[in-house]
């Protein structure tokens, strides 16, 4: 009947979401997020997200389910509109594919638990390690509703693939998740696939990591009820009653973080259990002191009935073997009387509660419809005056486009002929400066005619002056008149050559002179260049050659080869470059 009631359910729901939508036109994000926080507020006003009554069907009367679905809807629709708000979007996709699980719409809660897995796949680039960690439960809680909800509409490969994602993504971190995970495959394995070896196998290792690493946690509990239904199954009574036994003991002293108290359907469960166990294995003395403990925690009223209204058939049928066995027959026929009206009762108002949601939705539906047919024919008139807006600015905007076009046209004109003026004119600069440069470069050439000349003249000049003093040596060695004519000889030739230092010092000056440039240049390639190795760089520049060179500058060959191999290492040159064509190309 449950699977009927779901999927005619939510064939209903296909067609809500069909019916409602923002396709009109997209709206602006702000908006949407206004609208969705609005509708939050509203749901949470009569259905708080933390209230687990918020997740049973049976907390709903038709009316407030039915306001409940729409809004609902409506806020699942405005979620594609929000740009940014990442957390905020996580929360409500998270929060949709675990209400629908809850209230057992399998299909809805696969549809929005893979929506809220696509988002966080999506942005989880996006979010700081911090926001990761807190997500985490929720997309631990989401792959495992997944497989669940394939599970209960038969489809168990795809059950057992999400399954393994889920065990995938809870070990990236040391939590109660990762065991948890374990044992949700193990539970697959025994209820959709009756393989009780596989399940035994998976229940084992994720109560072994439990007990390892979370001795205290509730989990613990329900692994071991786990292993102990199949050691019924198997015919293992004792080590089931054991379990059992262990399992009532520790419920009652374990609080339910949802319901903040005792899990009282866990404690009725354990306790039921247990008496079955232990009956079976004829042990009346356990089974009786288990059910007055059991019933004494059922009667105390600090207990809300309402929270274990359904787990009460499980320990009625415990009771009734209990008092069977006891010979009690009039009490056990008077409790079995008893356990007929009670479950009758509750199938009659899980009945209820179904033909009551079925009828909401089917309400919504015909709603929706209603609405649509006023949406359209609003729809129709809106495209009326968006044609005809569409059309006053279609001819606006052309007759903006022929202003701009003709202001362009001539402001374009103007600029061609102010670009052709600027270019004849720069033209004529260019001429201008050409016949400078020319000029500018003939005198520079004559100069350099000059100044080779002088150092041609000085060198000519160094040469006599070596002649002279071999003239001088020649004087000293001579007697008599020879002496006397020597030196009025010698007199003679000094006379004319007396003006060598000044020639000299003015070669130097003009070589400084027209070599300016060249020495600024040599300054910022080589800052380490002396002024002596400045003008032999420029000697050697004229193409002056070695002999003029050394008698220009007063020393020997040798020493010119010196001067010449120190002038390499500043100018750090490789062996296989000349220093002349250097020089040259600079």
């Amino acid at each position: 009947m449950y699977q009927a009631f779901a999927v005619r359910i939510s064939k209903v729901v296909l067609l809500l979401l069909f019916s409602i939508g923002y396709s009109q036109e997209a709206i602006d994000s702000d908006e949407a997020l206004l609208r969705h926080q609005e509708l939050t507020a509203t749901m949470n006003a009569q259905f708080p997200v933390d209230d687990i009554k918020t997740f049973r069907r049976e907390s709903f009367t038709e009316d407030e389910l039915q306001e409940y679905l729409m809004k609902h809807f409506e806020r699942m629709e405005l979620l594609p509109y929000i740009t940014d708000h990442i957390t905020y979007k996580l929360d409500s996709y998270f929060h949709s594919g675990n209400w629908f699980y809850q209230i057992g719409l399998p299909e809805e809660s696969i549809k929005s638990n893979k929506e809220a897995l696509k988002y966080y796949h999506q942005v989880s680039d996006q979010l700081t390690e911090g926001t990761k960690e807190e997500f985490y439960v929720k997309v631990c809680f989401a792959y495992s509703a997944l497989a669940e909800n394939y599970a209960r509409l038969s489809l168990n490969d795809s059950a057992a693939v999400y399954h393994l994602k889920n065990i995938d993504f809870a070990q990236t971190r040391n939590t109660p998740y990762y065991p948890s995970a374990l044992n949700n495959l193990g539970l697959f394995h025994y209820w959709s696939k009756n393989e009780t070896d596989t399940a035994l196998v998976y229940f084992k290792k994720a109560f072994d990591i439990t007990r390892a690493e979370f001795p205290n946690h509730y989990l613990i509990g329900s692994i071991r009820d786990n292993i102990a239904d199949i050691y019924m199954d198997q015919g293992k009574t004792e080590e089931a009653g054991h379990l059992y036994g262990l399992n009532f003991d520790f419920y009652q002293h374990i609080i339910n973080k949802d319901l903040k108290s005792l899990d009282m359907p866990r404690i009725i469960s354990a306790g039921a259990q247990h008496m079955n166990a232990t009956l079976k294995q004829d042990k009346l003395e356990d089974a009786q002191q288990t059910y007055f403990r059991l019933n004494s925690l059922i009667n105390d009223p600090k207990n809300k009935a309402w929270e274990y209204q359904k787990s009460m058939p499980e320990f009625l049928k415990a009771k009734s073997i209990l008092l069977y066995k006891k010979e009690a027959f009039k009490e056990a026929y008077e409790n079995e009387q008893y356990l007929n009206r009670l479950s009758d009762s509750l199938y009659q108002v899980s009945k209820d509660v179904d033909k009551r949601w079925l009828t909401a939705t089917n309400d919504i539906v015909l709603d929706k419809i209603r609405l649509n047919y006023k949406m359209e024919q609003s729809i129709k008139e809106n495209k009326i005056k968006n044609q005809r807006l569409k059309l006053y600015i279609s001819a606006s905007l052309s007759l903006l486009v022929i202003t701009l076009l003709t202001s362009l046209f001539f402001s374009r004109r103007q600029h061609l002929i102010n670009a052709r003026n600027k270019r004849l004119l720069a033209e004529e600069r260019l001429k201008y400066a050409a016949v400078q440069n020319q000029q500018l470069e003939n005198e520079v050439a004559a100069k350099k005619r000059d100044l080779s000349d002088f150092a041609i003249n000085l060198s000519q000049n160094q040469k006599w002056a070596e002649l002279l003093a071999n003239k001088i040596e020649t004087l000293k060695a001579t007697k008599g008149r020879q002496r006397k004519s020597l030196m009025d000889e010698l007199e003679q030739e000094i006379k004319n050559k007396v003006s060598f230092d000044s020639e000299n010092k003015e070669f130097y000056e003009r070589l400084d002179k027209l070599s300016d440039a060249f020495y600024r240049k040599l300054k910022s390639k080589f800052p380490e260049l002396s002024k002596t190795d400045k003008r032999l760089c420029s000697l050697i520049r004229l193409k002056i050659n070695s002999n003029e060179i050394a008698r220009l500058q007063n020393i020997t060959i040798a020493s010119l080869n010196t001067s010449r191999y120190r002038l390499r290492k500043k100018l750090n040159l490789a062996k296989e470059v000349d220093l002349d064509d250097f020089i040259q190309s600079l």
